[in-house]
């Protein structure tokens, strides 16, 4: 069985500049975990919902905070206000980001006419859950860990 037997064809994309919020309003929308990132008709990169996870990890408070005696009851109450801080900052800066910022790239992507078994196995040596297909490097569609699954169990050709 190939990928082009188990992929969804004509995949939700966005481009480097679609903003950050817009990807994840249409992740949410879609139910879907990732978007190939289109420019020119090409795969650019990927953007994942771990990606945007990603962009809320920040860094704890300085481990070099030291209170004096008696003062050091408001050691723990302090760094968590400071973590607090940083996690709104990141918060309100990340939604007008440019995709550009976040993306994973190069892209992992497979041919159309490769096996699915070939395509599972670079997903898992990738650690990856979602492969961008191509046709002579243009996007022809996408194909994820459930559809494979999906074309195993059906045991067919059957496009979805």
């Amino acid at each position: 069985m190939k990928v082009r037997d188990v992929m969804t064809r004509e995949p939700v994309t966005v481009t480097p500049e679609t903003t950050v919020r817009e990807a994840a309003g249409l992740l949410r929308k879609r139910g879907i975990g990732g978007l190939p990132v289109v420019e020119s008709g090409r795969v650019a990169g990927m953007v994942t919902e771990s990606d945007i996870l990603g962009l809320l990890a920040t860094k704890g408070p300085s481990d070099d905070l030291w209170l004096p005696a008696p003062l050091e009851i408001l050691e723990v109450p302090v760094r968590e206000y400071i973590n607090w801080a940083r996690t709104k900052e990141a918060l309100s800066d990340i939604g007008n980001r440019p995709v550009r910022e976040v993306m994973s790239s190069p892209a992992i992507t497979v041919e159309e006419d490769v096996e699915i078994e070939d395509a599972a196995s670079l997903m898992l040596d990738e650690g990856i859950a979602r492969l961008p297909v191509v046709r002579a490097g243009k996007l022809v569609g996408i194909v994820a860990r459930e559809d494979i699954v999906r074309g195993v169990a059906s045991g067919s050709g059957d496009s979805p």
